[in-house]
């Protein structure tokens, strides 16, 4: 299950391909270790991180993986046996990157970390966010490389990755592309890894070391260093190319490296990349440090809880300052208030209009979403927070991504165009043809929502589902009562605060 297990009831099922089809599925049902002997005794150990969710939903609601406290103590022990083993180095690899990882305690990153082996954690599932970020990479600050590759499904991407002497490389090559290189050393100084890495090995090597493959023979490896000529590589054997340097003359700064590659059918490869002998690298790409390096459920959870409080509190606090206003305990004019809130007034101060819109974004908070087939067969229960199914509970993670989208793509302009026609209502002008746009709009995406719901759930879910029912009935019903409550009702609830004509004055309708 080190992949995705979309719909898959448990481990045992028909519907885990992994466990069912594949070679390791059939020895290890979860994470694991696998180990391979170098040519001179070294032993390199890969560890597979299992944090599918157990039972697997469908989608979208397994966007998060989940590592809990017995699979952590399962990979404990799989430490432990490397550890005994005196295995030389540990690469990580699982599908989900460390963002995307739900762990007890001080989570993924720290437990990863306390292997002091271990070089790299390799991994997909964001792959490149849809092109955005192709090169998603970064150093994690427990020192080890956090390196996700281009999916292969559609973009065709695959890893080569070498160890030289402690010293970690790899290259993300294009199926088909031919002949290939993978510079060893000295390595790209943006990828270096203080500690972790015996870097000064560098310093003190001789030779500069090139892998070259090809499906043909491999005639030519050349390699340049800055502007300097191009000097031609000796076969040692395999893969591996060298040529004699002197690593004094590049002691200080960042120095670049080309190597060309030519193989028999003629086909040419060139590659360039940075080293640096001292303490210089250049910087990882913002974005997918940002990406990498946060935590996607915190993030979503913060951004859900600050754009609830936007949708409810300013209409509460305008309720509740009515109500002072009529009770008399106000009795200045908050100019700012009806200059900023005069459409949002009348809003909050109807009750069909007030309760519908707060009540909404709250329930996603805290009543359950759906109630469903979540698993082929299985009913479960979907929560904000988690969901209940097959006897098991997942937690939420990046349902609060899902409300906080639908919050900003329903709850805000929804609220801002209901707003906006009740102020036109009450200066007796017809809605515009734009608000009937907007509104249209609005609608339109959550009955596609909607319909990509019931594609992934069911009908049962999809009926039994306010988190996507609600929004259209509550929408269509409140612009059909923005339009026929009587402009006489609406002027009534504002109450002594204001008069119809100041409201025409301020809010510029």
């Amino acid at each position: 299950m080190v992949g995705y297990n979309f719909n898959v009831p448990g481990r045992e099922s028909k519907e885990n391909y992994f466990r069912n089809y594949s070679i390791q599925g059939h020895l290890n049902s979860r994470s694991y270790v696998h180990q391979i002997s170098g040519p001179s005794g070294e032993l390199y150990s890969f560890i597979a991180l299992d944090a599918c969710l157990e039972p697997g939903p469908r989608r979208p609601f397994n966007f998060i993986g989940v590592l809990t406290q017995n699979e952590i103590e399962h990979v404990n022990l799989l430490i432990k046996e490397i550890e005994k083993s005196r295995s030389n180095y540990t690469i990580w690899f699982g599908h989900y990157p460390t963002s995307c990882i739900l762990a007890p305690g001080e989570g993924v990153r720290k437990f990863m970390g306390l292997h002091k082996n271990g070089l790299a954690y390799v991994c997909g599932h964001l792959h490149t966010l849809l092109g955005t970020a192709p090169h998603l990479y970064t150093l994690q600050q427990n020192g080890l490389l956090e390196l996700e590759l281009a999916d292969w499904k559609d973009n065709r991407k695959y890893r080569i990755m070498a160890i030289d002497h402690g010293l970690f490389s790899f290259v993300d090559v294009d199926h088909g592309k031919w002949p290939v290189a993978v510079i060893t050393n000295p390595k790209h100084a943006l990828f270096k890894m203080p500690e972790r890495e015996p870097l000064n090995a560098m310093k003190s090597s001789s030779h500069i070391r090139v892998l070259a493959f090809s499906t043909a023979e491999v005639v030519n490896v050349s390699v340049k260093l800055d502007e300097g000529q191009w000097q031609i590589c000796s076969h040692v054997y395999g893969p591996l190319y060298v040529v004699p340097w002197n690593p004094e003359e590049f002691f200080e700064k960042i120095h670049h490296i080309n190597v060309h590659v030519i193989d028999s059918y003629g086909r040419e490869t060139y590659l360039e990349q940075p080293f640096a002998l001292d303490a210089s690298r250049p910087s990882f790409h913002v974005f997918p440090r940002l990406i990498l390096m946060s935590n996607i459920t915190h993030i979503s959870q913060i951004l859900f809880g600050l754009m609830l409080v936007c949708c409810i509190v300013p209409l509460c606090f305008l309720r509740f300052l009515n109500k002072l206003v009529k009770g008399g305990y106000i009795t200045t004019r908050l100019n700012i208030v009806k200059v900023w809130y005069t459409k949002l007034w009348i809003l909050a101060n109807v009750d069909r209009f007030f309760y519908p819109i707060v009540l909404y974004p709250l329930y996603l908070a805290i009543g359950p979403w759906s109630v469903g087939e979540v698993i082929e067969g299985y009913i479960g229960v979907i929560f904000i927070w988690g969901t209940f199914i097959n006897n098991s509970y997942l937690p939420g993670a990046f349902t609060y991504a899902y409300a906080y989208i639908q919050l900003i793509l329903f709850q805000l302009p929804f609220t801002l165009v209901m707003a906006h026609n009740l102020g036109q209502r009450i200066n007796s002008r017809a809605s515009s043809k734009a608000l009937g746009v907007v509104l249209i709009m609005v609608m339109l995406i959550q009955i596609i929502f909607a319909y990509f719901f019931w594609l992934s759930y069911g009908t049962t879910a999809l009926l039994l589902g306010p988190y996507r029912t609600w929004p259209i009935i509550m929408g269509f019903w409140l612009w059909r009562e923005s339009h026929t409550l009587s402009v006489d009702f609406l002027r009534k609830n504002l109450g002594p605060f204001m008069s119809s004509r100041e409201v025409s004055q301020q809010s510029g309708l």
